[in-house]
């Protein structure tokens, strides 16, 4: 018996105990509502989607074309729509989660205005979003499942039990909207105690994977801006192992925890490692900062200085009070991150680069794997790169190896529309369009995700709709643009009524108040135009 008849009888038998006073409650209406509302909690949301990450790791060890995605999505209703489309286009969501960005709420939900990704918006918005987006998701189950309820009803009603039974092993089968989201927690907002705090929040609103960057909580930068500062090692374990309690305090045993380093374009440090013996974690950090040899004579007053091999160093400080790490150990800082970061229990890495190049990546995630044979990444395909120009001048470098004529090309101009249909950018497109599956299959890459690639899909539909509709088009700018679009491509929200609940509301009307119930969805909603 499924679990949608079982309710019924369940409810069923709640009403026979309660005597006449049910005689009103209808057990399949109370059932419907209960399939409408599968997920009780955000916990229960977080330990439901904590199990389809943990399997699809699993599954990506076994076969690394089984790589994950997911779009940046900064309201509820762009999740939903998102999440719609997939079950739309696809038949299920499988592999694809949401992925919630500090940028994005650092730019659209902050209460001060749009701020840069600098983690000065209110850290309560991010637990905030998380909650947001899976009450929009749970809508989006209970909208499609009442029109699957409706359906059902017509095929009773017309004596159809063929189309009856096919609707109801539909409903028996329902694939939640429901997914993961990896969520960011910047750097912790504050000490390990507040990361502890922050990612309970996160985690009760439905998070089953954090992700917590090495950089210095207050001199935090986007991970493609300059000026990122980092962490020694022991502090950032701590604030890991701060995520990792959160997660089983409430009960989230196989809470996913992505380790994000940004040393790559990291050049500063604001502290100098505590080190007790040769060669530990503090050592290692420490021998990477820019120093120079000094001797009792030489010192200045303040100077700080390391004692190493019975010889001082003085690391270079700079005016800020920060101290310099030597140029082109970025590579090498990434990789002794990555696996210190996993040997101490994180599950996932992220390492933000200055550009997609598979090489790269693998190069770092080979070295890494030696030590950590499953290593994984999360990687941001962000739209901080310009993606064709990089794309380009990969190709134009390959061919340039390759000695093929590029007389035709100018290396620094590539991003030129005059080169569209050239074959360098048929083949650059060709690599872009397959980078995921090159990336995740030479480099490690376990999830793709774009950070941030709705916020910049609203600015270019708006722009759109605002040159059309204050221009010559008027009206039909709209029109043509948007709603015509909407209709043929089967865009469930062009019934907008149907979207924010009405039909729902209605169908609770009536389990309420029976024949008594004023409903909107009648034979004068304009709705019914859009069939």
């Amino acid at each position: 018996m499924s679990d949608y008849q079982n309710d019924i009888a369940q409810v069923a038998g709640l009403c026979e105990q309660n005597g006449s006073a049910w005689n009103e409650i209808n057990p399949e209406s109370a059932a419907r509502m209960r399939a409408q509302n599968r997920f009780k909690t955000g916990l229960d949301i977080a330990r439901y989607t904590a199990a389809i990450m943990r399997k699809d790791m699993a599954e990506y060890d076994a076969d690394t074309s089984q790589y994950t995605q997911s779009l940046g999505c900064w309201h509820g209703f762009i999740g939903q729509q998102k999440l719609i489309a997939i079950k739309k286009h696809f038949g299920d969501t499988n592999k694809r989660y949401l992925y919630l960005s500090g940028w994005m709420i650092a730019a659209l939900r902050s209460e001060f205005g749009p701020l840069p990704d600098q983690s000065m918006h209110e850290k309560t918005s991010v637990s905030g979003l998380i909650e947001e987006l899976y009450t929009f998701l749970r809508q989006a189950d209970a909208r499609e499942l009442g029109g699957l309820f409706r359906e059902l009803d017509a095929a009773r009603e017309a004596g159809d039990d063929v189309a009856a039974k096919a609707v109801q092993n539909k409903i028996d089968n329902f694939q939640t909207h429901v997914v993961p989201i990896i969520a960011d927690i910047d750097a912790g907002f504050g000490n390990a105690e507040a990361t502890y705090l922050l990612a309970k929040k996160m985690i009760e609103a439905g998070a089953c994977a954090i992700q917590i960057e090495n950089q210095v909580s207050d001199e935090k930068q986007c991970g493609h801006q300059d000026g990122k500062v980092t962490v020694p090692h022991e502090d950032f374990l701590a604030k890991i192992r701060a995520v990792r309690y959160a997660f089983l305090e409430l009960g989230v045993d196989d809470g996913v925890i992505v380790a994000r380093t940004d040393s790559l374009g990291a050049g500063l440090t604001k502290q100098i490692a505590v080190t007790h013996e040769p060669g530990d974690l503090g050592d290692q950090y420490n021998s990477f900062l820019d120093c120079e040899e000094v001797h009792l004579d030489d010192m200045n007053n303040g100077d700080v200085v390391l004692n190493r091999d019975g010889k001082l160093l003085r690391p270079k400080r700079l005016p800020s009070n920060l101290f310099q790490f030597r140029k082109g150990t970025g590579e090498d800082r990434c990789v002794l991150d990555s696996i210190t970061s996993l040997q101490h229990g994180a599950d996932l890495l992220w390492i933000e680069t200055e550009k997609p190049h598979v090489g790269q990546i693998g190069s770092m995630v080979n070295r890494i794997r030696e030590v950590i044979p499953n290593a994984k990444l999360v990687y941001n395909n962000s739209p901080s790169f310009n993606w064709t120009l990089n794309f380009r001048q990969q190709v134009f470098d390959a061919w340039e190896e390759q000695g093929r004529d590029l007389s035709a090309y100018d290396r620094d101009h590539l991003m030129s529309a005059e080169y569209d249909e050239s074959d360098l950018a048929v083949e650059a497109d060709n690599r872009i369009r397959t980078f995921q599956a090159d990336a995740a299959r030479e480099a490690g890459i376990f999830h793709h995700l774009i950070t941030l690639p709705t916020y910049h899909t609203a600015a270019l539909s708006t722009d759109n709709l605002a040159r059309e509709y204050f221009g010559d088009q008027g009206m039909l700018g709209y029109v043509a643009g948007v709603q015509r679009k909407e209709i043929r491509q089967g865009i469930a929200c062009v019934k907008h009524q149907n979207m924010a609940g009405s039909d729902m509301g209605d169908d609770h009307k009536e389990y309420f108040a029976g024949e008594a119930a004023l409903k909107a969805g009648g034979k004068d909603n304009t709705m019914n135009q859009f069939g």
